[in-house]
């Protein structure tokens, strides 16, 4: 067991600087696209900060982290990809489990990190504009 932990490991590391490194930039970047966007959804919607609403609402946290996880299905299928292309080509094999730690780590923890920002954000935003000019500058609900 410690072989395959330490193999693991080794493995994650070798991904910063083997071929491909290109994607350890372009997964997280398509996962906070992803993320702004639906906070950008969840604030017109009036719904609560993603990532906090998981914990505190415990009647609804599966229908949360499905939600999430349709959402950035494709980053996550496309980062299972890159890795499998890259374990091709730098290992000449495919370790499923290594696939799938990486797209979590480069797809769905940047996702839920901006989401619930961006939401917040854009509360604090539209609720310091004065009375009047709160039209100019509102994102539309």
């Amino acid at each position: 067991m410690d072989s395959t932990w330490q193999r693991i490991v080794d493995n994650l590391i070798g991904r910063v600087s083997g071929p491909m490194h290109f994607r350890l930039y372009l997964q997280p970047a398509m996962a906070l696209l992803q993320g702004i966007r639906d906070g950008v959804k969840d604030y017109r919607e009036g719904r609560p900060p993603y990532f906090w609403s998981i914990f505190t609402n415990r009647g609804h946290r599966e229908e949360l982290l499905k939600s999430g996880v349709k959402s950035v299905a494709r980053v996550l299928a496309f980062a299972v990809v890159m890795d499998a292309i890259y374990q091709y080509i730098e290992l000449r094999t495919f370790y499923p489990g290594e696939a799938v730690i990486v797209a979590f780590i480069l797809g769905f923890i940047p996702y839920l990190f901006i989401r619930g920002p961006v939401n917040r954000l854009l509360k604090w935003w539209n609720s310091r504009q004065p009375r009047g000019r709160q039209g100019e500058y509102k994102v539309s609900r």
